[in-house]
């Protein structure tokens, strides 16, 4: 691998798709179930998992299928699944429900509203997981733009 061209890929990848996505996710007051008891009808989770639909199906991967999985009463699933070339198999894991907004914020700062301050991004979700389908996508595909084997990879996304 040549990590030069996969730091520049990854870093352009982050820049000008991943977090202008990441943005607009953390605008999705998707709280988890448990503290949200009404997510269904909130709809919250829906959008934020067709978001996430949406920005896989622009990825040029090569083979993958991307699906989301529902089960009457629970939060959707994510479900990715990548053929590598060979019979390993990796799972690759992330959640997009959020946590609550507590307390604590700075006071130019607010839970729902993406804001790049000192080189990074702030938001609700943004950092915990809400970074974990890109990232997957991501790193095959930097892989596979450099033309290297990987295993057959796996990921699951839920809510």
């Amino acid at each position: 691998m040549d990590t030069n061209k996969a730091a520049e890929f990854v870093g352009k990848m982050w820049d000008d798709s991943i977090v202008p996505e990441i943005s607009e996710y953390i605008k999705i007051p998707n709280k988890s179930p448990h503290f949200d008891p009404d997510w269904e009808e909130a709809g919250h989770m829906e959008q934020a998992v067709q978001m996430l639909e949406a920005w896989c199906l622009t990825q040029p991967i090569k083979d993958m299928t991307v699906e989301i999985v529902r089960i009457e009463g629970r939060t959707p699933v994510l479900f990715i699944d990548i053929p590598g070339q060979s019979d390993d198999v990796i799972l690759l894991y992330g959640h997009y429900d959020k946590q609550p907004e507590f307390s604590g914020w700075d006071e130019d700062l607010d839970p729902w509203t993406p804001v790049i301050k000192d080189g990074k991004l702030y938001g609700r979700g943004g950092a915990d997981d809400g970074y974990a389908t890109f990232g997957s996508l991501t790193a095959v595909r930097a892989l596979q733009e450099q033309g290297i084997p990987h295993a057959h990879c796996v990921v699951i996304v839920e809510g």
